[in-house]
């Protein structure tokens, strides 16, 4: 392939946007690292009743076990499950090739994890589908994983996408299909929509997305508040945000959303030192040199209010971490949680940098 478009083209052509989904990433290298795992359910992460899965295979999922889920619970749904210890080290490696692959199709990719990223191809002649298919094809001969992709117009319903054809398949999304697709989406498919909230969008009426988009938009922010704005726009299939290649890191964090909200903030303690051991694998492996100003714990409750605690502190401590957890908690007024996050601020002398995390 030959990148064919000329820039002048872009404003007029709809964007051809690709979400890469590598399929159970960390447990597919432990597969090909070890091959008397394939065919039995695995799980990565913290090996201790009070640990959590990174993720699971599809055997695994299988039981029900899931990303983000204590271990002792996964075990109980799953008696056989084999869990294998994290290797940032080697996620990271692979990974590295993958983004490889990325770069010789195009310079405008917006990672969002080690296993997934967003790609622009506006600018090629050729179709996004032929794309997606190639770059995936690279993918399994230079890695021997496999990765789905969503191909669609905007990156919303690309990430969708992505997820209708799991594991090891695409698909596609025109801009002709888009409100027929979403009139009959379920609503439990966008972005941020868990089992609580669906079960509030069911009472007020809303199962599926073309319920939400055929009703008046006001009428739905007088049922579901600010968030039916929101939920108004992507009903719709409706995204505007571009993919970002270049963002200037002031912020290291990583959040999840729990597979069940947690009604005691003794329950969060566990996954948020998951996630502070992340970070701080994160900030010793990538970001040696940069100095931490602050640490931040995020906390998203059941009715999708957040809130964020903030303390200065040039180090990672457990012990502060779980102070602003407690402070967070506390804002909840006997709300659930839906979704922890935990990240670190980092000094910079830069001017005009953008603030990438937990803003949003």
């Amino acid at each position: 392939m030959a990148e064919e478009a000329l820039e002048s083209d872009l404003v007029e052509t709809p964007r051809k946007i690709i979400h890469i989904d590598m399929d159970c990433f960390y447990a597919a290298i432990e597969m090909r690292e070890n091959p008397d795992l394939v065919g039995k359910p695995v799980a990565v992460g913290g090996s201790s009743r009070r640990g959590v899965l990174c993720t699971a295979n599809y055997e695994a999922r299988e039981f029900g076990c899931r990303s983000a889920m204590p271990v002792f619970k996964a075990k109980e749904l799953c008696p056989e499950l084999i869990i294998v210890p994290v290797q940032f080290d080697l996620y990271r490696a692979v990974s590295a090739q993958v983004r490889a692959v990325f770069e010789r199709f195009t310079s405008q990719i917006e990672p969002l994890s080690l296993d997934e990223a967003y790609l622009d191809v506006s600018h090629w002649q050729s179709q996004a589908a032929a794309i997606a298919r190639e770059i995936r094809g690279q993918i399994l001969e230079e890695t021997q994983l496999t990765a789905s992709a969503g191909i669609a117009p905007n990156k919303m319903l690309a990430k969708i996408a992505s997820d209708m054809e799991k594991p090891n398949g695409q698909f596609e999304l025109t801009t002709e299909e888009v409100s027929s697709f979403m009139s009959t989406l379920p609503i439990g498919k966008l972005w941020g929509v868990g089992k609580k909230s669906q079960e509030r969008l069911a009472a007020a009426g809303y199962k599926t997305c073309g319920q939400i988009s055929r009703s008046d938009r006001w009428e739905v922010i007088e049922k579901l508040g600010r968030w039916g704005a929101e939920l108004y726009e992507m009903s719709r299939g409706v995204d505007h945000r571009i993919v970002q290649p270049h963002r200037v890191r002031k912020s290291v964090s990583q959040e999840t959303t729990l597979s069940e909200d947690a009604r005691q903030s003794a329950d969060l303690r566990p996954i948020l030192l998951e996630l502070l051991e992340g970070v701080r694998e994160t900030m010793e492996q990538s970001y040696p040199h940069r100095k931490i100003k602050a640490l931040v714990v995020k906390l998203k409750f059941d009715d999708f209010s957040q809130t964020t605690a903030e303390r200065a502190s040039t180090v990672i401590v457990g012990e502060l971490a779980e102070l602003l957890l407690e402070e967070g908690w506390s804002r909840g007024e006997g709300k659930s949680v839906r979704l922890l996050g935990f990240g670190v601020r980092l000094e910079s002398d830069l001017k005009d940098e953008q603030l990438e995390m937990f803003e949003a």
